[in-house]
């Protein structure tokens, strides 16, 4: 028969666990050129003396959560942090972590929101949450459309490295509608547009009777790995509208970025 641990000293343990918590803490938010964080600083950093820092930091270091530089003392976060770090970022789904922005934006601005994804030159349709009291998008999730008649497409390729834009201009850019972009240079001068105010709009240029205004996501490693979406037929979704939108759409992107743990991310919460 097991007994169970005193109250006191289950205590005392949460107490351990939460100082050497705070170790990690200081730690990860110290600037790189500091090189890592002295015995002295951790010490009054958690109001402890020296001692009480090397014994909450022994299972961390064991464990590669922290390591100790062996010229200068200073401690740093370990090998094992960034495996954790990493762990985390793979378990993220990107459909799961836009879903609830996705149909916060639908309610907001009524109209049909999409996360969608690159592959190739095209765009895929990765999730779609529509407005169904008003009129219905004839966009389905998995549909392919090319990337440079689209906003999300822009949104996207405005933040690729350059050979990719190029592979997107060799594959060609036929027109769909008397507004598509077909002229190389006009294109790579749109993208230029798309990163100075942060969205992209596509002005009935993949359907006829269709506008629409999106902002790229971002991953850890700043790399645009989605765009968010919302579209209206052109009745519907003024141009005046559209720039309206364009920030606010930006703004719900950067909250997805930021839960990717993208760098900078602007809007996030």
């Amino acid at each position: 028969m097991t007994t169970s641990q005193p109250s006191g000293a289950r205590r005392n343990a949460s107490v351990s666990l939460r100082r050497a918590l705070t170790i990690l803490e200081h730690v990860r938010f110290l600037p790189v050129e500091s090189g890592g964080a002295t015995l002295t600083q951790l010490a009054v950093a958690l109001e402890v003396n020296k001692s009480t820092v090397l014994r909450l930091a022994t299972p961390l270091l064991e464990f590669g959560l922290l390591m100790r530089d062996r010229d200068t003392g200073r401690f740093r976060l370990g090998a094992a942090a960034l495996a954790l770090g990493q762990a985390y970022l793979d378990q993220l789904d990107l459909r799961s972590v836009a879903a609830t922005h996705l149909r916060e934006l639908m309610r907001r601005t009524g109209h049909t929101c999409h996360l969608v994804v690159l592959e190739g030159s095209d765009v895929v349709y990765a999730d779609k949450v529509e407005n169904t009291a008003t009129v219905r998008m004839g966009s389905r999730i998995g549909a392919r459309m090319p990337a440079y008649r689209t906003a999300v497409g822009k949104a996207i390729l405005a933040y690729s490295p350059p050979d990719l834009v190029t592979d997107v201009l060799n594959a060609g850019l036929d027109p769909a509608t008397r507004t598509t972009i077909t002229d190389p240079e006009v294109f790579r001068g749109e993208l230029s547009r798309v990163r100075e105010r942060g969205y992209a709009i596509d002005d009935r240029e993949n359907e006829p009777e269709v506008r629409c205004v999106a902002a790229p996501v971002f991953d850890h490693n700043s790399d645009p790995v989605a765009a968010i979406s919302v579209s209206s037929l052109a009745s519907r979704l003024p141009a005046a509208r559209v720039r309206e939108l364009g920030p606010h759409v930006a703004s719900v992107a950067a909250r997805v970025s930021a839960v990717l743990r993208a760098p900078n991310s602007e809007g996030a919460p």
